[in-house]
């Protein structure tokens, strides 16, 4: 990485992501395939970039490996990109544009959620033509519960809208959520089927049945 103003404009914007979302512990910003222009110093990808850029691309591969460790994919589209690690280790959330990408490691207990707005939302306005932080570049206020930031302004934004669509359709999904429950009952995994069913529950409180 090269000394100068797209240096700087990067690391600012990546500060104001982590300081929004502190969840997010590690942060890349990719041009193009495999041209990483900046990094958080806790985190080197470079060994596993140009992998990452075709697994995304291809949208069909089942699991990415980052640092050694691997992350079942969960979500992968063109402009985003969900893998976790079903040991706990944590997840991976990108954006991308035509030209550039922003791939976080979220901690365990992140909210994948709030990350996948704000990455979607920022890399929208990015350019590898226009590489400084835009002042129309604007950072949502803290997420509640209830989907309102605190600002107070309450909306349905068109990309979360679409990833819960995402969503949906893999719950559905032979390959998707079925598969995975099928396979972790049919394994008899004890440790797994505690944590789904932890997550059933929450699902009913959620919804309140």
């Amino acid at each position: 990485m090269g000394m100068g103003d797209t240096l700087i404009d990067y690391e600012i914007l990546v500060n104001n992501l982590i300081q929004l979302l502190p969840d997010i512990y590690a942060v890349a910003i990719v041009k193009g395939r495999n041209e990483i222009v900046y990094s958080t110093e806790n985190w080197d990808i470079s060994a596993d970039v140009e992998k990452i850029s075709s697994s995304w691309n291809s949208m069909k591969a089942p699991s990415i490996m980052v640092s050694g460790v691997k992350y079942i994919m969960l979500q992968c589209e063109i402009d985003c990109m969900v893998a976790t690690s079903v040991k706990g280790e944590g997840h991976i959330v990108g954006g991308k544009n035509e030209e550039m990408k922003i791939i976080t490691y979220i901690e365990p207990n992140g909210d994948i959620k709030a990350a996948i707005v704000e990455i979607t939302r920022i890399i929208r306005t990015m350019s590898s033509k226009k590489s400084y932080v835009d002042e129309n570049i604007k950072f949502g206020g803290k997420y509640q519960l209830d989907g309102t930031t605190e600002t107070g302004a309450a909306h349905v934004d068109p990309q979360l809208k679409k990833e819960i669509e995402g969503f949906l359709k893999w719950i559905k999904d032979d390959s998707g959520l079925l598969g995975y429950i099928d396979y972790y009952l049919k394994q008899k995994n004890a440790n797994m089927i505690s944590e789904l069913s932890k997550i059933y529950t929450e699902f009913r409180q959620i919804f309140g049945v």
